[in-house]
């Protein structure tokens, strides 16, 4: 195995909730419209320090993408997912963006957000664009 290389990010930024590593900021933020199985999730046009699973197809809410799930690179917790591909034209704007699930990470303020009991979606995704 080689060497670790961390970036570490300057300014406003999320962070993996259970190590620390910092994953993306503030700026970044595309979307605060998503949903995960947990509850909140974030669309993120930049995302650092992660690595990507295998793609696959999942169907969401707003339709069918081809989808990897990341991981952080220090502790390796599933963070998210990464859209690849989306199938519908008016979905285009995800492909190359990543999502981290509220519940995975820490705020910029140190928060943490707690999973909600209600909120089992079936297909994560944006309900509100």
């Amino acid at each position: 195995m080689g060497r670790l290389f961390v970036l570490t990010l300057e300014g406003n930024f999320y962070s993996c909730k259970h190590c620390g590593t910092h994953l993306a900021l503030s700026e970044n933020i595309v979307s605060k419209s998503f949903r995960c199985r947990h509850g909140k999730a974030y669309l993120f046009s930049k995302v650092v320090n992660v690595t990507s699973g295998e793609m696959e197809d999942r169907v969401m809410m707003t339709g069918v993408h081809t989808v990897a799930d990341i991981f952080c690179v220090c502790c390796g917790s599933i963070v998210g997912w990464k859209y690849e591909t989306a199938h519908e034209m008016s979905q285009k704007y995800k492909e190359g963006k990543s999502v981290l699930e509220r519940f995975k990470i820490t705020g910029p303020d140190g928060s943490h957000y707690s999973a909600s009991h209600d909120t089992h979606v079936a297909g994560s995704d944006a309900y509100d664009v």
